[in-house]
């Protein structure tokens, strides 16, 4: 029988720990410390609970099977965010690793653990003048034994205008270096899955021309080079994003996934036309643009009742046999 695994991904905004944290390091204190004056436990909390509402909900009420996530301080800030999903009864854990982030935010991953076994995960830095965010390779192994490899990302802002699109640039290198290694260490059957938010559009040259991924899955199908097939391209041409800046649409959190992934002889694959942005009642904005309704914190006006700047994404995977 196949096994059906519900995947998301999604920003959380800012999930950082509290002001004064014993948690973080003096520097980091020191970087954006003013930034989170006000940041209480209560309203961590309340944040998380947030967060957690939205996550149950996922996959018909059963949570996610995985989830990927940016925009996280720590492992505590992650605990509890697993706290907020015990009442699903799943046997959530958690995959993180401190980046050197200049802002001190992570990438991380929350899985069922009765479905992936952790077998070991790797971070890729993305070289830059300014510390940035790695790409987190994590191989999990199936219950039915396969090997599963996910790429957590969460690419150099824009902020700093079109000079920060070779930051990117860099990034979408790196990924596609790791995608052929990946292949070339574990075998060239391997599937792979990258998710996360890449700051740029499914048809921007980071994404296109350096992490080569492709909106057309017989290019990547029957390319001499490992090339990935973007599965947000057809939500971009429907006008859909998942942040809106100045309302208008940005489709920055994607699913990128390999050959490995959309061949119709292997045994782990996306379902087809599955990808899609999640934007439940009640985090969406009710004004004349549907975007989503921010949480805030980080120096901007907190909304008790928001969740975070970005819809989450998700998308199906079956496993046969």
């Amino acid at each position: 029988m196949p096994t059906q695994y519900q995947i998301a991904f999604w920003n959380l905004e800012n999930l950082f720990d509290v002001e004064n944290s014993p948690r973080r390091e003096d520097k980091l204190q020191r970087a954006i410390g003013k930034d989170l004056a006000g940041w209480t436990q209560a309203l961590l909390d309340r944040k998380v609970s947030q967060l957690g509402s939205i996550i149950r909900k996922m996959n018909g009420g059963h949570g996610p099977d995985m989830l990927g996530v940016c925009e996280v301080e720590n492992k505590y800030v992650m605990d509890l965010l697993v706290q907020q999903l015990a009442p699903l009864g799943r046997k959530y854990a958690v995959v993180h690793h401190d980046m050197s982030d200049h802002r001190g935010i992570d990438v991380a991953f929350v899985y069922d653990a009765t479905l992936f076994t952790f077998k070991d995960y790797f971070w890729h830095v993305v070289m830059r003048r300014t510390a940035t965010r790695d790409i987190l390779q994590v191989n999990f192994e199936t219950r039915k034994g396969r090997l599963f490899v996910v790429l957590g990302n969460h690419w150099p802002s824009r902020s700093g205008g079109e000079l920060t699109s070779g930051y990117r640039a860099i990034a979408g290198e790196t990924i596609a270096y790791f995608h052929q290694r990946i292949q070339e260490l574990h075998g060239e059957n391997t599937p792979v899955l990258a998710m996360g938010d890449f700051n740029d559009e499914p048809s921007d040259s980071s994404l296109v021309d350096y992490a080569l991924s492709s909106r057309n899955p017989s290019n990547v199908l029957n390319a001499q080079i490992y090339r990935f097939f973007n599965l947000m391209w057809v939500l971009m041409g429907q006008g859909l994003g998942t942040l809106y800046f100045e309302n208008v649409p940005n489709l920055f959190d994607q699913f990128l996934v390999n050959k490995n992934m959309i061949r119709a002889d292997v045994p782990i694959k996306v379902q087809p036309g599955s990808a899609e942005i999640v934007s439940f009642p009640g985090m969406v904005h009710p004004g004349r643009y549907p975007c989503p309704i921010p949480f805030g914190g980080m120096g901007n006006p907190v909304n008790t009742n928001g969740y975070s700047d970005h819809f989450p994404i998700s998308v199906g995977v079956t496993e046969e046999g």
